[in-house]
Formats: structure tokens, sequence, C-alpha cells
């Protein structure tokens, strides 16, 4: 017999993929969250990015897996402005970006993204970790909130074999704290497309000074990393099962509190007006150079949309 769920949980049979599902646990403490969490579902929107391109197998898993942590970690934004995650290495694929843009003060979330690879480095089967796809580098989160505020990055080396861990060492070496994460892929029976998904959780200080980083002493957070670990792969992918009620399944006995999920949808940025202001600050020389058969033709890495332009129609009069 199916669960049963408190009222809060129920009446969300609407909302099952493409959105980030913010939680938090209060995990034994008496005033407030001990714990604060998000899970990304992606189903029909992982599609839409990866077919703008037509990708390998094993990329198309690192794209979806990289959209789905990309999600999460921009989860935490409340603003409006961009946030990028970024994995550069020296293996077969040697970048993926996910670029994602949020709107009404981070309830909404645009989200785009590219891999770049060598096709002849991608004909092994056993290359199925992030590891031996990325080789060594460095994975870098940048957030930019816009013309009027300075813009954040984090850089580390990418320490580990997959996206979870690589991440869970960027929280310990740039931001000093303890990040519990869960991320899978796969291939719908049904639909035959990708899905994706991505659950976080972290500690929540009871004071601006205290330690957010767990010890082997600290029980409630051993206790709900051990219950995060049995969810399944399948279950996390369920386009039958809402984030809600997945939660629920994890946490009922911790204090769960689930609050509103913010939407994700795919989509690009690209601007042809911008792209001409681009080539208008190139020297007339230069715009000739780049013509074949009298036009310049720009294609978006991102969303592989092609511009034609005139090189004469460029110049400024």
């Amino acid at each position: 017999m199916p669960e049963e769920l408190e009222p809060q949980f129920r009446n969300d049979s609407f909302l099952f993929d493409d959105l980030i599902q913010p939680f938090n646990l209060k995990a034994g403490r008496q005033e407030g969250p001990a714990l604060s969490g998000r899970f990304t579902k992606l189903g029909n929107l992982t599609n839409e990015v990866i077919g703008k391109h037509k990708y390998p197998g094993p990329v198309s898993k690192l794209v979806s897996e990289s959209l789905a942590l990309g999600a999460t970690l921009a989860g935490a934004l409340k603003f409006d402005g961009v946030f990028t995650f970024q994995i550069q290495g020296d293996g077969p694929v040697s970048l993926v970006v996910v670029d994602i843009s949020t709107k009404d003060e981070g309830n909404s979330f645009q989200l785009r993204s590219y891999a770049q690879y060598q096709s002849e480095g991608i004909v092994n089967p056993d290359l199925n970790s992030a590891r031996d796809l990325l080789g060594k580098g460095y994975m870098a989160l940048t957030v930019d909130q816009g013309s009027n505020t300075e813009r954040y990055q984090g850089l580390v080396e990418l320490v580990g074999d997959s996206l979870d861990e690589f991440t869970q060492h960027y929280f310990k070496q740039s931001q000093q704290m303890d990040a519990a994460i869960m991320l899978c892929s796969g291939m719908d029976k049904v639909s035959g497309g990708w899905r994706a998904s991505c659950i976080m959780l972290q500690r929540v200080a009871e004071e601006n000074h205290e330690k957010l980083s767990s010890n082997d002493t600290d029980d409630p957070w051993r206790r709900n990393m051990i219950l995060m670990a049995t969810g399944t792969t399948n279950e996390m992918l369920d386009p039958d099962l809402s984030p809600k009620r997945y939660l629920y399944r994890l946490f009922h006995e911790e204090g769960l509190r689930v609050m509103s999920p913010r939407l994700l949808r795919s989509g690009c940025r690209c601007n042809k007006d911008r792209l001409v202001r681009m080539l208008r600050q190139l020297p007339k020389d230069e715009l000739l150079e780049l013509s074949d058969n009298g036009m310049i033709e720009v294609t978006c890495e991102f969303c592989s949309e092609v511009y034609l332009y005139n090189p004469i129609s460029l110049e400024v009069s």
C-alpha cells in the first residue's frame, strides 16, 4: 500500500519534473531546522537541452548530471542573476558549462548547457565516470548579480571520481562546510529520453558564528546522510514519483518541511543584437576574414542557433 501522507505532501500530483524542491529537517533540533536541502528532478528539460547537440552517450549522461547538479546548487540563490557551473579538464571531455539565469527573485530558473569533447577520445565503453571523461582539472562556480555588484567565483581542483564527489570537495575546500550530495541520470524506458536527479543536504547554523562542518559525533548529520543514501536511482528518476513523496519516504521522521518548488525551464540567452554589437567592435579587415561567401556565420555553443551577418551591414556609419 502507498504510504499515508501528511496534508502538506498531498495534492502535488502536477509537480513531478523540471523543478527544485527545497526542504529542511528539524533532525532533533528544538528551535528551527538543523539541516536544509534541495531535491532537483529533471525530465523533458534535460532532453530539450541535450537535443540541441549530438553528444555521444557518455557525454549526454555527464551533461544530464551537470544540469541537475547545477540547478541544485543554483537553488540556494534568491535574487535575479546568473549562476554558472563549469568543469574543465584534460580528458576526452575538456569542458562542461551549465548556465542558469534566475528570475522573480530566484523563484524561476532558465537553464542552458554545452560540452566540448573529442569524439575519438570517447571510444572506450568503460569511460563511465566523470573522472574518466574529464581527467584532471578544476571546478568553478560563479555568481553574477549584475553590473552593480561584485561577481563571486569559487575555484577548486577536481578531487574524487564523480560530480557529487567533486562538489562535496568544493564545499569542504572553498566553503568550509560539509555537503552530502546524491546525483544520478539515466534513460527513460518509455520515452527513451534522458532523466536526471540530484539531492543535497547541508547543515544550518544556530548562530552566525557557529562552525558548519560536521564530525563523527554529529549524530543528526550522520543519521540523515544514512537516510538519504537509502534512496535508489530508480526512485530518484521515477517519472511517476513526485519530489515531495520521495522526500517523505526518506525523512518523514526527521521533522520534514517542504517549501514552494522552484520551476525550471530550458532556454538560451543568446541575442542577435548583442552579437551585432560584439562584431561591430572588430576591425573591418577581421570581419572580412571571418566571412565566407560574403556572410559571417556565428553559431551559439549553447543552443546551436545559427546567425548570419553581412559584413558590410556591420560597419558603423
